[in-house]
């Protein structure tokens, strides 16, 4: 009876190793076809991108953007150049006409996934670029189109990035780069790049978002010092170079550091919101907003936690509770005490 038993136990290693479509060699198969797809899909995202931004594209920026050997990129170009997807003239790579519109529909999509992380999940923000990385390969673009439509047909992902559309040219990245900004001169942010990881992570933590108003107060060979969203920050140019940034003429550094913020207000003071910051967006512009927290309406400090964070916040009637984090993206306009 043993032999039996071991027959079937045998007949099942088979069948889960070798199952059509559901077995571990069909899934290892499927995996390894992924990677290879998306090894080839982001040699064009990078290509396309430099291009867009007035770049010449070369084995060692789709080598260090691939993070893969000189030697492996080299295969992977020849592979792209044989499916005819792009083309060497004068020893330059260009994109071919089905090259450019695939690279295209792998950016749109990432971009249009970004925005739905960020506007739908109340995923964190260093999570939005992990997980677009992996769906941009796996949209169609008939899924991509029913998902722009779902989003209302955004122009711009949570990085300040444009969302290209299909069959458009890929727009540059907006803005000049904050190492570019002169002490004292105020601008806005416009994009953030969201690569390499670690680092977007840091910048995010910051709280340096597209919308955020800055203005670099001293630079160094090592360091660059600025004020952004009522506090100042310490960059390394390295960081800096990541932040594309837009001048306000009509804005001083007085004008920035005398915005006040909900954060900032005294126990019992009141105050009168004026805006939520641009940088505020998706699942938590759309909760203060549904909390009473609009342009024009009264807010008063009710009482703080003993740490001091959070606080409660009286609004229309109700008590609201509020992290410091989420106070700051408020900007309010004191009131006298007299019309408290």
């Amino acid at each position: 009876m043993s032999w039996v038993i071991w027959i079937v136990v045998a007949l099942g290693l088979v069948g889960w190793w070798f199952w059509p479509r559901r077995g571990l060699w069909a899934r290892l198969r499927e995996a390894r076809h992924l990677a290879a797809r998306a090894r080839r899909e982001d040699a064009l995202k990078h290509i396309l991108k430099t291009e867009a931004n007035g770049r010449e594209a070369t084995l060692e920026s789709v080598s260090g953007a691939l993070q893969m050997s000189p030697q492996k990129t080299a295969g992977l170009l020849s592979e792209l150049e044989s499916c005819g997807l792009i083309s060497f003239e004068g020893g330059r790579m260009h994109l071919s006409s089905q090259g450019r519109e695939l690279a295209t529909h792998v950016v749109r999509a990432h971009r249009l996934w970004e925005s739905y992380l960020a506007d739908r999940t109340g995923l964190t923000e260093d999570q939005w670029h992990r997980l677009a990385e992996r769906q941009e390969h796996l949209l169609s673009r008939q899924e991509a189109e029913a998902l722009a439509a779902e989003l209302g047909h955004p122009r711009v992902d949570p990085h300040g990035d444009a969302i290209p559309e299909p069959g458009a040219a890929l727009p540059a990245d907006r803005g000049a780069s904050l190492n570019s900004l002169r002490p004292d001169a105020p601008a806005v942010i416009t994009h953030v790049e969201d690569e390499p990881q670690p680092l977007y992570a840091r910048l995010a933590r910051e709280g340096l978002r597209p919308g955020v108003k800055v203005c670099v107060l001293e630079r160094t060979p090592t360091s660059v010092r600025l004020w952004g969203h009522d506090r100042e920050h310490v960059l390394s140019p390295v960081e800096a170079q990541s932040i594309g940034v837009e001048p306000l003429p009509d804005t001083s550094l007085r004008d920035l550091q005398g915005e006040v913020f909900l954060h900032q207000l005294a126990p019992g003071q009141s105050a009168r919101v004026v805006e939520l910051s641009p940088a505020c967006r998706g699942m938590e512009r759309r909760r203060l907003l549904d909390l009473g927290f609009v342009p024009g309406t009264r807010v008063t400090v009710d009482m703080a936690s003993p740490l001091g964070d959070p606080r409660a916040y009286r609004v229309r009637g109700t008590l609201v509770a509020l992290r410091q984090d989420q106070a700051r993206w408020i900007r309010v306009e004191p009131l006298e005490k007299e019309a408290a």
